[in-house]
């Protein structure tokens, strides 16, 4: 049988690519920490043909180990359900002669310095992008670079908008260095993180991300999924829609920005999660781009609107098939994050509806939780997903629907 090396199935995409791997008949081999495997759900437990132990606090060490275990396994094709290796994947599927990307630009597409790097080299639609390991080398290079308040500073490797500021003036910019440097290493795995910040031209307008399979470097796309974050100096993610409702040239105008950035990137087998934002008609800036799931349960947002298993497509481009990528749905799926009003003590949720139109809910954080203020993803306590006919139709049911709820929190 067919043997798939899945680096982490931890995390929400790890559990759709093992049902994936499943009904394609596909023996999935996982690579994780001991002690983390002991805390994944039976279900996915259940989906797993066997695990390898691996240490990720040096990433090298890890590729190599990883490229030993998949030739003794005679491993088939490599992927990732976890954002943080989407560089090692292409690495190590690449050192085995299996489908990958460019693994000479492997790091670019993990590692925002290094992606701002390879979009300006390739002349990519990004924002200007400086990078420097002191908030004093920063501001020179801001100066230098001409690049006007508000900018976002954000760490070069981390996830989850965590670390993210806008920063309003330069009396402020060493304080958004500072937030950004406080996560030295990756969660749960130990995996140290670049400590450079970069400090980014500000861009508005609406964000987006486009959904893509890549084969031989043929881009096809997926899903365009309309994004909601907050609006103060943060950036947390507080929802997203499948399909975006949009003109064709704006249609076009994303689309034609998301391929650049995966030529700059070296995109070649596997699927992509584009950030971008929409700034004015006939412009758009990359804002990152993963060569990974997209996460929030967006690979379930594009299967219920329009039937394709984002999952399954990303397998099949690893073992080297034809990805089924036939559309079977014409329709609209919404996540919206449940966060917390404030800071303080979580005690629970009320007024999730029970409707048919609520085809998944969930609440995760603990009663007794200490939370945040709803500045990044981590403050979120759980999510409802609905569907509709329209994008409208789901937008409006979403809305309406997390306007019934309420977050319960005391404060500290």
């Amino acid at each position: 049988m067919t043997k798939l090396l899945l680096i982490e199935a931890n995390g929400n995409a790890g559990e759709d690519l093992l049902r994936a791997a499943a009904a394609l008949g596909v023996r999935t081999l996982v690579a994780t920490h001991a002690d983390l495997y002991d805390n994944y759900p039976p279900s996915s437990k259940d989906l797993i043909a066997g695990t390898v132990f691996t240490d990720f606090s040096d990433l090298e060490l890890a590729r190599k180990a990883l490229v030993a275990y998949g030739r003794e396994e005679g491993v088939e094709g490599v992927i990732t359900g976890w954002e943080f290796f989407s560089g090692l994947a292409t690495q190590v599927a690449a050192d085995l002669g299996l489908p990958s990307h460019d693994p000479e630009l492997a790091l670019a597409t993990r590692n925002k310095r290094a992606m701002a790097e390879a979009f300006e080299r390739a002349g990519a639609p990004a924002p200007r992008t400086v990078s420097a390991a002191t908030a004093e080398e920063l501001a020179e290079l801001v100066a230098a670079a001409g690049i006007e308040y508000p900018l976002v500073v954000k760490p070069a490797e981390n996830a989850g908008s965590i670390g993210v500021t806008v920063v309003r003036s330069a009396d402020d910019l060493a304080r958004a260095v500072e937030f950004a440097q406080g996560w030295p290493f990756e969660f749960p795995h130990g995996t140290p993180l670049d400590n450079s910040v970069l400090a980014q031209e500000y861009v508005g307008g609406v964000e987006f991300s486009v959904e893509s399979a890549v084969v031989d470097g043929r881009v096809r796309e997926l899903a365009i999924t309309q994004k909601f974050t907050t609006a103060d100096d943060s950036r947390a993610e507080l929802g997203h829609t499948v399909p975006a409702e949009l003109s064709s040239d704006d249609r076009a105008t994303l689309l034609a920005a998301s391929a650049a950035g995966l030529a700059a990137l070296g995109f070649r087998h596997g699927i992509a999660h584009a950030e971008i934002k929409l700034v004015s008609p006939g412009t758009a800036r990359i804002i990152e781009i993963g060569a990974r799931p997209p996460g929030d349960h967006i690979m379930k947002l594009v299967r219920l609107a329009t039937g394709v298993s984002e999952a399954a497509a990303y397998i099949q481009i690893a073992l080297g098939r034809t990805p089924d990528l036939e559309r079977t749905e014409q329709r609209a799926a919404a996540i919206r994050f449940l966060t917390p009003p404030r800071a303080g003590v979580f005690r629970g949720v009320r007024g999730i509806p029970d409707s048919e139109q609520v085809v998944e809910a969930e609440v995760y954080a603990e009663p007794g939780k200490e939370l945040g203020a709803a500045t990044d993803n981590v403050a979120r306590v759980g999510y409802v997903i609905v569907t509709g006919g329209s994008t409208t139709e789901a937008n409006e049911l979403a809305n309406d629907v997390v306007g019934a709820i309420t977050v319960e929190v005391d404060p500290r």
